[in-house]
């Protein structure tokens, strides 16, 4: 299957690069380019991507505000941004207005074709960067599970809130385990219990979806 890939970037020289290199990809087909938010809209109406590789600050419609107009007009559509930027206030923004993914623009060829990727079939993906400050952004203390995740996602029991709310924090299973005094297996379990609750299929979804809501 291939996926088409829509690039926006308000630098030419920039976008031309992502052209060259995508276009060496064989499961990836660049179908459009944009240089600025108004115009990536119009591409998508127009040219139906996959996915759409987002830039954040460009001058007119930025980002953001294209992301969560596309989101809003065409949720099939995948929004992974690659930008300079990797400031909490971007990320926040960012996934905020809809995006599936975040890279910084010193990914290479392979990261960010396994990025589209993975935003085609509907998982979000943070590079290494953007996951720590993602962690380190919702970490809490260890003994004070957030209110708000159980308020947010009244679905879950208190026990899968508590589970949520420490992976949103960056913690493994095995300090899932030992801070609510369970055994791995059943932190794993409870895992599974929240991934299917909340239509997700990794962490990285699970912590894009308690940011986003």
């Amino acid at each position: 299957m291939t996926i088409r890939v829509l690039v926006v970037d308000d630098q030419a020289i920039v976008r031309d690069g992502l052209v060259t290199v995508l276009s060496l990809v064989p499961d990836l087909e660049v179908v459009g380019e944009a240089a600025d938010g108004a115009e990536a809209v119009a591409a998508v109406d127009r040219d139906r991507p996959d996915v759409v590789l987002m830039d954040l600050r460009m001058p007119g419609v930025d980002g953001p505000t294209a992301t969560a107009r596309i989101t809003a007009a065409h949720p099939e559509v995948g929004v992974l941004v690659l930008t300079t930027f990797a400031d909490d206030d971007s990320i926040v923004t960012a996934l905020r207005s809809g995006a599936r993914g975040y890279l910084t623009k010193d990914a290479g060829r392979t990261e960010i074709a396994t990025a589209i990727r993975a935003v085609a079939s509907g998982q979000a993906t943070f590079d290494a960067s953007v996951g720590a400050r993602l962690v380190a952004q919702l970490a809490g203390p260890p003994s004070a599970p957030s209110p708000g995740v159980r308020e947010r996602f009244p679905d879950l029991t208190p026990r899968e809130a508590d589970v949520l709310d420490r992976i949103a924090a960056g913690r493994s299973n095995p300090e899932i385990a030992a801070e609510l005094f369970l055994t791995v297996p059943t932190v794993k379990s409870y895992v599974n219990q929240v991934f299917a609750k909340l239509g997700v299929r990794s962490r990285a979804e699970a912590v894009a979806l308690v940011l986003r809501s």
